[in-house]
């Protein structure tokens, strides 16, 4: 059986006779913007910006698209909200209901705190959850791992990586366009 493209990525079972991509370096955040909305713009979807910091505008110079998960989180929430106040009104009015001291049976105010926890309990499962499975993590396995100057990801250097899936990706022409955006370093990548 065939897996998706990423459960073989977080697997390991990448084919080994394609190559996965191909990675280049950039001087700094500036150069690696540019190179983002060049490579957007010549019709490249399936690449990746990796940074030592966070550089603001590079979404929108990437093309990326906002995130459903605000969207998860609330449905978790709600989840959450509905789910406690159900319980609770079925607990102690339908399946065992107990007078004391002449209160209503479905006292809303006293059932606020268990409905508070179990929404913001939810609503923190979902998050996670979410952002783990949006993510692909944990990632066991990623192709840029074997680049030796990719270590220098996390502390100063600034790398642009074009994956082979990729409907634009051609090995020379990729090549060709990293090199003219400014591109030092380019590697093609094995899986």
């Amino acid at each position: 059986m065939r897996l998706p493209h990423f459960l073989r990525l977080v697997t390991g079972q990448l084919p080994e006779d394609n190559p996965f991509g191909i990675v280049a370096e950039f001087d700094n955040p500036g150069a690696l913007m540019h190179a983002a909305e060049a490579v957007r713009k010549a019709g490249y979807r399936a690449f990746d910006v990796h940074s030592p910091f966070p550089i603001h505008g590079m979404d929108e110079a990437m093309g990326v698209r906002r995130t459903i998960l605000p969207f998860l989180v609330l449905g978790g929430g709600l989840t959450g909200c509905v789910g406690a106040l159900a319980m609770q009104i079925w607990m102690m009015a339908y399946d065992y209901p107990l007078v004391i001291s002449g209160k209503p049976l479905m006292s809303i105010p006293a059932y606020i705190p268990v409905t508070f926890e179990l929404t913001i309990l939810l609503s923190g499962f979902a998050a996670v959850g979410s952002m783990l499975f949006l993510n692909f993590l944990p990632m066991l396995y990623h192709p840029l791992f074997k680049h030796e100057a990719f270590r220098k990801a996390t502390d100063n250097a600034f790398f642009l990586s074009i994956e082979a899936r990729d409907k634009q990706f051609d090995v020379e022409g990729t090549r060709s366009l990293l090199e003219s955006i400014g591109g030092r370093n380019i590697t093609l990548l094995e899986p």
